[in-house]
């Protein structure tokens, strides 16, 4: 048996435990949030205003002593206004470069659907090759940078649904949820006097983040997980409802993903059971519906992402799901 990774386990902890001084439960929200910056992909958070989507990008931040820019997005906002402009300096008698809001660590863009498409465009290069390019000129973003993007799934009016391609560059498409009674009682006493995140305090560093990403690289990955994986993938591809189905790249993101999920729990290895927790949140938001199936599930009082990820649960109940040890396997 493969010796037990520990160092993802302990940091992660650190970091849940310090976002839940500010934010009450949502432990599935943080991990998931927490291996997606170690994979380096970007996260999608859809859900009403007012469910802790900005508390928690901010908390997110200031635990791991990282930069954080919040871009408002707006049908005004232009690309120039994302990644900055030459301007020119009469002192230096030469053009000198602004920088833009992107250069962070922790990019916030608040609903990011009010924005024209040539604006979200803006953000493709810099979420996928880590770069920007302004004036024939490229510009290496600083590691680690890690996307939030926010949209109100209720209002149409104004907004502009974000391209496939577009959608396809966030890793993971999550939802904060409403609180239960319980959780809104303590939500109402921790904020009753003061405000929990003005005084939060980073726990990790980048050093810890690197080593995290190091152990997370190293995980065993079996033939029969491996093989499991693609399958459901391969069933999104096949399904009656889908248009188009999960892309190569899901595929890869949700290999990565597994491998951080196994190193966050304490495993080296992934199981099963690492494919099935995060399938949804990572394939379902990639799914191309027929129009007639997604209208007519639509009038029924459901939405197209609840669809999506109920076509995802149907995918992991049809795929036979493999049962032999997923270990290292011991040398001889």
């Amino acid at each position: 048996m493969a010796q037990e990774s520990t160092i993802t386990h302990e940091i992660g902890s650190k970091v849940k435990d310090n976002i839940q001084k500010v934010i009450v439960g949502k432990e599935e929200q943080i991990d998931f949030l927490f291996l997606s910056l170690l994979v380096g992909g970007h996260v999608l958070l859809e859900d009403v205003p007012g469910t802790g989507k900005t508390k928690l990008a901010r908390a997110f931040s200031r635990s791991m002593d990282l930069s954080f820019s919040r871009i408002q997005f707006t049908i005004d906002l232009l690309p120039s206004d994302l990644t900055g402009i030459h301007y020119f300096d009469k002192k230096t008698d030469s053009f000198i470069f602004r920088k833009g809001p992107l250069f962070t660590n922790v990019l916030l863009a608040d609903e990011i659907n009010r924005a024209t498409a040539r604006t979200q465009s803006s953000l493709l290069e810099c979420m996928e090759e880590k770069q920007i390019t302004v004036d024939g000129e490229t510009n290496i973003l600083e590691a680690p940078f890690f996307v939030i993007a926010t949209q109100n799934p209720l209002e149409t009016q104004g907004t502009f649904p974000l391209p496939e391609a577009q959608l396809d560059r966030f890793i993971m498409m999550l939802s904060m949820t409403y609180p239960t009674v319980d959780e809104g009682i303590s939500i109402l006493k921790r904020y009753e006097k003061d405000d929990p995140l003005q005084t939060l305090e980073s726990v990790v560093n980048r050093t810890d983040l690197t080593a995290c990403q190091n152990e997370c690289d190293a995980v065993y990955v079996s033939d029969d997980c491996l093989k499991y994986l693609l399958s459901v993938v391969e069933a999104t591809r096949n399904h009656n409802d889908v248009k188009i189905g999960a892309s190569p790249r899901a595929s890869i993101a949700l290999l990565k993903l597994c491998k951080a999920r196994a190193a966050l729990e304490g495993r080296s290895f992934i199981t099963p059971d690492d494919i099935k927790a995060l399938a949804a949140p990572t394939l379902a938001h990639r799914l191309s519906l027929h129009s007639v199936g997604s209208l007519a599930k639509n009038q029924s009082g459901v939405s197209v992402t609840d669809r999506r990820i109920a076509i995802v649960s149907e995918c992991l109940k049809k795929v036979v799901c493999p049962t032999e040890e997923f270990a290292i396997p011991e040398k001889r």
